[in-house]
């Protein structure tokens, strides 16, 4: 990156039509890995990466704001000199795509977008954002990290699948392994974008992206409301297509897999590639 930050990414270097996936907070580029498997055997190409701070990518002490994050991501796409993209970000993933779609698409290298359980536009409760997140819920979050991560950690992921009293979508090992990529991020880039992803306030931005957009949202997301995020992003971006997943978590990208794998493949290419959604 511009100031010397390596970032890990894999390429499954496919003939098809490139997706870049960009994962959601604290997990890393693995995060994808039911995405990527279905998605290459069917001909595109997926290309994940480690948000800086995150999974296998460098740790600086700093640069956890949307603005050098969309620069990362920015890097990424010249270097390998992808066109034609489609960018699909999860969570706080989001914010990266709209602060690519906002500052970067000058060449025109990404043709389409995908919002999945984003925080896009505004995830904040504010005076004109009533159905935001209360702030003092992000300073437990720090506090919870700071105290104990690893506990905090085991309650965080629970709560990002769905997980009940009497039910869960998820082994205890799926569970465990989410714990374990979550603690291979630094303790300072976690706490720090608990900042920008809860604060940075993208409805501006949002009502002039350009490409055609695909907006997915679980409504029984616990981490990640819907109403200031996906039904939000829905009004606010020109002809976005919103497709809301009854019943579905914060980590629908993996109990929900099959349905979101048939949606990216069908957006992606037109209807062309037709994955079963079961």
């Amino acid at each position: 990156t511009a100031d010397g930050v390596d970032l890990y990414f894999e390429d499954t270097e496919e003939d098809g039509k490139p997706i870049v996936f960009i994962h959601g907070w604290p997990l890393s580029g693995s995060m994808w890995e039911y995405q990527v498997g279905p998605l290459s055997e069917a001909g595109l190409r997926c290309i994940t990466y480690d948000r800086r701070g995150f999974g296998q990518s460098d740790k600086p002490a700093d640069g956890y704001d949307f603005e050098t994050l969309g620069n990362d991501l920015a890097v990424l796409l010249e270097e390998l000199d992808l066109r034609d993209v489609t960018l699909v970000g999860f969570s706080m993933g989001g914010g990266e795509v709209a602060e690519y779609l906002s500052r970067h698409n000058q060449d025109r290298r990404v043709t389409s977008a995908i919002f999945v359980a984003s925080v896009v536009p505004f995830l904040l409760k504010t005076a004109d954002n009533h159905n935001g997140v209360d702030a003092s819920i992000f300073a437990e979050m720090r506090t919870g990290l700071r105290t104990d991560r690893p506990e905090f950690i085991a309650g965080f992921v629970k709560t990002f699948f769905g997980v009940g009293v009497l039910t869960s979508p998820v082994s205890d090992n799926m569970l465990a392994a989410n714990c374990q990529v979550a603690m291979l991020a630094s303790p300072i880039a976690t706490i720090a974008c608990i900042e920008t992803f809860s604060s940075t306030d993208f409805r501006r931005q949002s009502q002039k992206f350009d490409v055609p957009t695909l907006i997915i949202h679980g409504d029984a997301d616990a981490t990640v409301p819907i109403e200031p995020t996906g039904k939000a992003a829905a009004a606010l971006i020109p002809g976005a297509t919103f497709k809301v997943y009854s019943g579905a978590p914060h980590g629908l990208h993996y109990t929900h897999r099959a349905k979101l794998n048939a949606d990216i493949a069908a957006f992606v290419t037109g209807g062309q590639v037709a994955l079963a959604a079961e």
